[in-house]
């Protein structure tokens, strides 16, 4: 066998494996599989027969025919888990019911083998919901600033509590100081009105 088809029959094999997890995911699989295997030993116990030796059992009773009902309607109603999930209230409902009357009818349910598997397989059925796709994750665009957060520095801004350049806040002034406040008073500038000339000093004025 070459490499390219051992690759080609590993690949095969992934997508068989991804769908059937798939199609197991949006159907109770599990409920329908115990209620299946709940069905089988109520429906054969009547009807099989031990070899001891030279000595046969007939495991048989009088309710052999309805032994073998329960069991069809409790493979019936795994089936229907798996392919038409929409009754599966109902399907998990019956199962337990005819879980339940196995015990007078059928062997104490097929020797309580049955009898578990056919309630746990009733009880996930009616317990299962499907689930819901995850809702969708901000993108990387939106990044650090998102829709409200713009706004909020707009209002800082329009209030004077911006940062200037130099890393420093601004004073913030509370609403209406500005309009109060007036241009601050310029002082006259001081010169030194003493002059050197000729090694001397002279003050003007």
């Amino acid at each position: 066998m070459s490499p390219e088809s051992q690759g080609q029959n590993e690949h095969y094999l992934s997508v068989y494996r991804r769908s059937f997890r798939t199609w197991r995911g949006n159907r109770p699989f599990w409920a329908g599989l115990f209620t299946m295997l709940g069905g089988v030993p109520i429906a054969y116990f009547p009807y099989a027969n031990m070899h001891l030796g030279n000595m046969t059992l007939a495991m048989s009773t009088t309710a052999g025919a309805g032994s073998l009902i329960i069991g069809v309607l409790l493979i019936t109603l795994g089936l229907t888990m798996w392919f038409h999930h929409i009754v599966r209230v109902f399907a998990g409902v019956a199962s337990i019911l005819l879980a339940l009357i196995s015990i007078p009818v059928a062997n104490i349910g097929g020797f309580l083998i049955g009898f578990l598997f056919a309630l746990i397989g009733g009880a996930l059925s009616v317990s299962w919901v499907p689930g819901e796709p995850k809702a969708d994750e901000p993108g990387p665009a939106q990044g650090l600033l998102g829709e409200e957060e713009p706004e909020l520095l707009g209002a800082e801004a329009l209030d004077g509590s911006s940062f200037a350049k130099d890393g420093q806040a601004a004073p913030v002034h509370p609403e209406g100081a500005l309009h109060g406040m007036g241009v601050p008073e310029q002082q006259p500038a001081q010169y030194d009105t003493t002059v050197e000339v000729d090694g001397g000093r002279h003050r003007a004025g």
